[in-house]
This record gives structure tokens, sequence and C-alpha cells, in this order.
């Protein structure tokens, strides 16, 4: 099978969501920060990020939730690979997370393993099961909790082996823009998604209050960003950014028209993160 099919499948454009929180919980360690324990904490979030886009795609692609879909290429739905390949390559991928997370424990707290396999039951859970949280509504809830405050706390904790006020803090901004990922997607496909009973978060809302939602989340991440620490002044910098896309987003284009907004709120997620680790290295 070509490995196009399969990088098509990790779906790229929304690995922001897993780096972003490892670049500013480093950048908080500051001084105390190891290097090799903030890689292993980017190898389990991005293998988590994969894994569920993995299961994702094999859950909605056996449901036939994915069918006729206007965003990008699902690879079970389109015949690409088979859905039990595609099953195995969440599972080796979660696996792979898991391995890293079981270092990260040994060298900190076995606590770690708990929440670990809350993070991957939690993964697996949003499209598959008998009752997958994700058809309900509860998406966007669970992606603020495990990719803004477990991620980025996480990453903070494996490096200094504490919680501070500021790490949780800075959580927030971080979990908003994976929030934004998410919805954004979901709004793309809220036409389709309440055809087929998938109750997203954006079905639910319906199509204004999803897109004045998905402005309320930028702007959560740039209010909360300054309550952090003064230097983070700076994140206005990114503002336009921000701005031009809330413009695009609340502007009412549709379908395949807002293909390009995932990769946008992708880029802003990154940029923020990484602007937002210098005013934090600064601080």
């Amino acid at each position: 099978m070509a490995i196009d099919t399969w990088i098509k499948g990790a779906r790229p454009r929304t690995l922001p969501a897993a780096i972003a929180p490892v670049i500013v919980g480093t950048a908080l360690a500051g001084g105390e920060a190891i290097v090799y324990r903030a890689l292993l904490a980017l190898i389990v979030s991005l293998s988590l990020q994969i894994g569920v886009n993995f299961s994702n795609d094999y859950s909605d692609g056996i449901r036939g939730t994915d069918s006729d879909r206007v965003g990008p290429t699902r690879i079970v739905a389109s015949g690409l690979a088979t859905p039990s390949a595609v099953k195995r390559a969440a599972f080796i991928s979660f696996f792979i997370g898991a391995l890293a997370g079981l270092v990260l424990a040994a060298l900190t707290t076995w606590w770690l393993i708990a929440v670990g396999a809350a993070a991957i039951l939690a993964a697996w859970n949003y499209t598959g099961g008998k009752k997958p949280y994700g058809y309900s509504g509860f998406g966007e809830i669970a992606v603020f909790v495990f990719f803004g405050l477990v991620a980025e706390m996480g990453a903070f904790f494996v490096q200094t082996e504490r919680i501070t006020l500021k790490c949780v803090l800075a959580a927030i901004p971080v979990g908003a823009h994976a929030c934004a990922i998410l919805l954004i997607n979901n709004i793309r496909d809220r036409e389709r998604d309440g055809t087929v009973g998938k109750r997203t978060l954006a079905v639910r809302l319906g199509d204004q209050a999803s897109r004045n939602l998905f402005v309320g989340l930028l702007l959560l991440a740039q209010l909360s960003a300054l309550l952090i620490t003064p230097w983070a002044m700076i994140t206005l910098l990114l503002a336009p950014l921000a701005f031009r896309l809330a413009h695009s987003v609340k502007s009412q284009i549709d379908g395949i028209a807002l293909i390009p907004m995932l990769a946008r709120t992708g880029q802003l997620q990154l940029l923020f993160a990484a602007v937002l680790a210098l005013a934090l290295w600064l601080s």
C-alpha cells in the first residue's frame, strides 16, 4: 500500500494539536526542561493524535458515515485501505504512545499510566464502540481536556515533576485552538453528519452558532494567554491572522471552501504556541 495513503489517513493538518502542547509545556519548564523527556512527551502526543485519526477513519468507515463526504479523503470509505488495516494502524499508534508513556511513568510517577489509559480509551471511543461520544456532541470537550489540559500539563510535569497555576493557565489557549481545529472540521461536515445521525456539536448548535463558537475559541485563546505573563502581549502580533481566519469562517463559506480553514487553524495554533513559548521563555 502506498505511503501517501497512510499519510492521508494520519491527517497531517490535525497534527499541530499534538505538537503545540509539548512546545508550550517545554517552554514553561524553562531551565528545568529535559530534552529527551520532551521528545518522549511529543511521541506520546503525536501517537495519540494519529491513533485517533486512524480509529476515526476506521469507525466512521465501517458505519458508512464517511460516504459522500466533503472533506479530505478518508482511506476506509474511499477504498484506499481495508478496515482491518486501518484498525491495526490505530492500535500500532496507540501502542507506540503507550510505550513512550510507560518510560515517562517509570521516570516520574506510575499514575501516568492511568492518565495514558484514559487518553487511549477517549481516543478510541470518540467514534468507536457502541456509544461513541463524538456522535453526541462531546468531541470538543474531550479535545480540550486531552489535547489541552492533559497534553500541555503532562509535558510540563514529566520535565519538572510538578504542576503550577501558570501551567494550568498555559493549557487553556492550547486547548482552545485544538477545539477550533475539530470544530471547523465539524462545521464543514455539519449537513452530511446531520443526515447520518452523527450529532456533533456543530450539528447540535447549528451553522451560525457553531461559527460564532469558533470565533469565541480564537478569542479565548488570545485572552487566556494574556493572563499567563505580561510577555504574552507579543502573541497579539498574531491577532491579524486570527482575525482573517475568523472573518473567513464567519463569511458563510461552506462545504469544500472550508477545507483550507482546517490547515489555517492548525497553522495558527503552531504559530501561537511558538510565540507563546517565546513569551514564557522571556518571562
